[in-house]
């Protein structure tokens, strides 16, 4: 199994459950839409986005799908099997629609478009993302203000999903702070060295740094 990877949020969420669940798999650093790439990488994902897994003749992409097949072939429950399976899907579903989308509006603003020159921060945009962000923030500081966890009492992956943006959390400045509960969940994820340095050890070219404002 091998599985092609990049610093990105989305990449580095595969690499995270793949180290966290000590899975047997070849780490490759991959750049699909960089020069004289896309024609190697196209057959393996025609979104040409990562991660992709490559294992048995097959590519799997899709973060979530990812996931699912590393805790399978592990047998852990990190992705849930058993009866609180849909609660697990409902907060990653609602993370992707919610949560982390609005880390994404800002992170989108205040980081990716500088560190890849993509363009200035809209303050409107960051604005309207930090509106969506607090609203969302409420609802997962009630959910985690009396549970380590999301989902039962041990992780899940919905804890890791919900934490995409998160680590990148130096360039989008969100408020975490003002969320006690989220905060001391965040925390606890930092603990796990698998989520706070899930490139240990792997050849993995830093991320372009932001340009400090001139």
């Amino acid at each position: 199994m091998k599985i092609y990877f990049s610093r990105n949020p989305n990449p580095r969420l595969a690499v995270a459950v793949a180290r966290f669940l000590k899975m047997d798999v070849e780490f490759e650093f991959a750049a699909p839409m960089a020069p004289g790439q896309s024609e190697r990488f196209s057959s393996l994902n025609p979104n040409l986005l990562l991660p992709i897994l490559e294992h048995s003749g097959r590519t799997l992409w899709e973060t979530d799908a990812i996931a699912c097949c590393f805790s399978r072939r592990v047998g852990s429950n990190f992705w849930r099997t058993d009866d609180h399976e849909p609660e697990m899907i409902r907060w990653i579903s609602w993370a992707k629609e919610n949560f982390v989308k609005a880390c994404d509006v800002v992170h989108w603003e205040r980081g990716t478009k500088l560190r890849y020159g993509i363009g200035t921060c809209d303050e409107r945009m960051i604005e309207e993302g930090l509106g969506q962000f607090h609203k969302a923030a409420g609802i997962l500081e009630s959910q985690l203000a009396d549970r380590s966890w999301l989902v039962g009492e041990t992780i899940s992956f919905a804890d890791f999903r919900m934490a995409t943006f998160l680590p990148f959390n130096d360039a989008a400045r969100l408020p975490i702070d003002r969320y006690p509960a989220i905060k001391r969940w965040a925390d606890r994820l930092d603990e796990i060295d698998a989520w706070r340095d899930p490139f240990s050890g792997l050849e993995a070219p830093d991320l372009p740094p932001i340009p400090s404002p001139s």
